[in-house]
């Protein structure tokens, strides 16, 4: 079995592929099927969330390019930043993994969630692609995307919220 311990961050070309959802990606330990079909083993850092494009190194030397699988998604698109600003607000109560575009919010489908959003007056939409949510704001292994600069704060944070209740208007 193909062992996957470190990142790749030169010049080389990948030779392998390694497709797999978000929940998958975000394991540092993880016995998994190389698209060849190969067998291989991830032992990466604790606390490693791969991402679609992340190049990987093999103990062999060779250079394995991560791939996001399609997954189903449930999406929220409006132009209305208030009511986009409320569904965030509403699924990080629930501490839900949220994509965020300009104009839209995605989640890892969830029937319950989606009538949650629909009872507060927003459209949501199926959808099958790559899911790359944010990485959170104390995340210190995220890579910085979009010309971002990623990093953290170490300090402790006040958390208090009912969970599971429906929301107030």
């Amino acid at each position: 079995m193909l062992q996957i311990e470190k990142h790749y961050h030169g010049p080389r070309i990948a030779t392998e592929r390694l497709t797999l959802a978000f929940e998958l990606r975000q394991k540092s330990r993880l016995r998994c099927v190389l698209d060849s079909g190969e067998e291989a083993g991830l032992i990466l850092e604790r606390g490693t969330v791969l991402r679609g494009g992340d190049l990987l190194e093999a103990i062999d030397g060779r250079i394995v390019a991560v791939v996001a699988a399609p997954e189903p998604l449930s999406v929220v698109v409006t132009d209305n930043p208030v009511w986009l600003a409320r569904a965030a607000y509403h699924l990080g109560n629930r501490h839900v993994a949220v994509q965020v575009s300009a104009g839209a919010l995605s989640f890892v489908h969830d029937h319950v969630l989606d009538d949650m959003l629909r009872g507060l007056g927003l459209p949501v939409r199926f959808e099958m692609r790559a899911f790359e949510p944010e990485g959170g704001a104390y995340n210190r292994h995220e890579h910085a995307a979009h010309g971002d600069h990623a990093h953290s704060h170490e300090h402790a944070h006040a958390h208090d919220h009912d969970h599971g209740h429906a929301p107030r208007h």
